[in-house]
C-alpha cells in the first residue's frame, strides 16, 4: 500500500462520514421548516367583494367606504367625495336607491 492509496483511503472514509452527517443536519432542518409553517392555506384568505354585475343599492360612509356609487352622487346633488357626503351627511350616512336622502347633520 502506498502512501497515496492511505491517503484516499482516509479522505474516502472522512467524505464518507461528512456526507451522511450532512443529510441528517438537512432532514433535520427540513422537517423542523414543515412543522413551523402553517398547515392549510399559505397565502392569507380573499377579501369578500361583491359580485361583479350586482348593482349596489345601499352606500354607508363609514370608514370602510371607498368609492362613492353613481346613484349617491346623483342623489346628493354632486357630492362625488365621501369627505364631502360626510361633511354634509354625518359619519355613517346610509343611502338607498328608491329612498329619501338621510337628514343632514346638525354641524352642516
Amino acid at each position: 500500500m502506498t502512501l497515496e492509496d492511505v491517503v484516499r483511503d482516509a479522505l474516502s472514509k472522512s467524505a464518507q462520514r461528512i456526507a451522511e452527517t450532512l443529510e441528517k443536519k438537512l432532514a433535520l432542518l427540513v422537517e423542523k421548516e414543515r412543522q413551523r409553517r402553517p398547515t392549510g392555506r399559505t397565502r392569507p384568505a380573499a377579501r369578500r367583494t361583491r359580485p361583479r354585475g350586482k348593482e349596489i343599492t345601499r352606500w354607508v360612509a363609514d370608514r370602510r367606504a371607498r368609492r362613492v356609487p353613481t346613484f349617491v352622487i346623483e342623489m346628493t346633488g354632486g357630492l362625488d367625495t365621501k369627505k364631502k357626503i360626510v361633511s354634509k351627511y354625518g359619519a355613517n350616512a346610509t343611502f338607498e336607491k328608491g329612498k329619501a336622502l338621510p337628514k343632514p347633520a346638525r354641524a352642516a
